[in-house]
């Protein structure tokens, strides 16, 4: 993996104009600071139209589009963008047209971005451990078969997120991954108290994206939740008492030319 400037991360093997983005680089301030990409956590709305502006400047695409997340399985095909906060609920995304940067919101989650060159197809998807389990990454790489791709050719790369370490889990995340593929409990180690597991949640989008006949799959190993510099992380909010957070963004795009 190669990193660019300290906004932005990216996979070598990932053939598309792309960039996980860090918290560094924007315009927000006080527990925003400073590159926040969500319109809907309280942030001023013109800091965070900017913050999303500077990260599709550095990817080099010409619109951005987003989603309501849910933490579900849909996904939709972009042929036309909408405007900012507009975006229907689901929590994923697949098109073939050139300029449109696809974008998803993260603070812990895993964003997975995966590109068909030869078709010309890219995808982006919000894969947090609810979304993972019930099958969004299956259903993107769906998508993008629907639209001319195909698993042998799709490059995928899973960024920044929770890292096993950091990320304790109960009965009902290991029962879920379990009772779907019990192959995948060894993404689960034994956790630190009683009925809590460490989940690796990078580790668990990578067999689904193999189980989806996917061979080239790159991770980038950056634990959101241990790295509050680069990185904003829900459970580290979680975990010093609240308030308000920023997220990151993940961008893919097809090249214009």
């Amino acid at each position: 993996m190669a990193k660019s400037p300290s906004m932005l991360l990216t996979a070598d093997s990932l053939r598309a104009p792309h960039g996980f983005f860090t918290r560094q680089g924007g315009v927000s301030t006080g527990a925003y600071a400073s590159l926040n990409c969500s319109l809907s956590g309280g942030d001023d709305r013109d800091a965070v139209l900017e913050n999303r502006a500077r990260a599709l400047r550095a990817v080099g695409a010409e619109r951005l589009v987003g989603l309501m997340q849910v933490h579900g399985t849909d996904v939709v095909e972009v042929s036309e963008p909408w405007e900012p906060g507009a975006g229907p609920r689901a929590d994923a995304m697949v098109t073939r047209q050139p300029g449109i940067g696809l974008g998803v919101i993260t603070a812990d989650c895993a964003p997975v971005l995966l590109a068909d060159s030869q078709a010309g197809v890219v995808g982006a998807a919000h894969a947090g451990w609810r979304g993972a389990v019930g099958g969004v990454i299956e259903a993107t790489v769906a998508a993008m078969i629907d639209l001319g791709a195909q698993p042998g050719r799709i490059t995928a790369a899973i960024g920044p997120c929770i890292a096993q370490d950091s990320y304790e889990v109960g009965i009902d995340v290991y029962q879920a991954v379990v009772s779907r593929n019990a192959d995948h409990a060894s993404c689960l180690a034994a956790g630190r108290r009683d009925s809590h597991w460490q989940f690796d949640l990078a580790g668990y989008c990578a067999s689904r994206l193999a189980d989806s006949g996917i061979r080239s799959i790159a991770t980038l190993g950056v634990d959101t939740a241990a790295d509050e510099a680069r990185f904003f992380s829900h459970r580290r909010r979680t975990l010093g008492g609240g308030g308000p957070i920023g997220h990151q963004i993940s961008i893919i795009a097809l090249d214009v030319g």
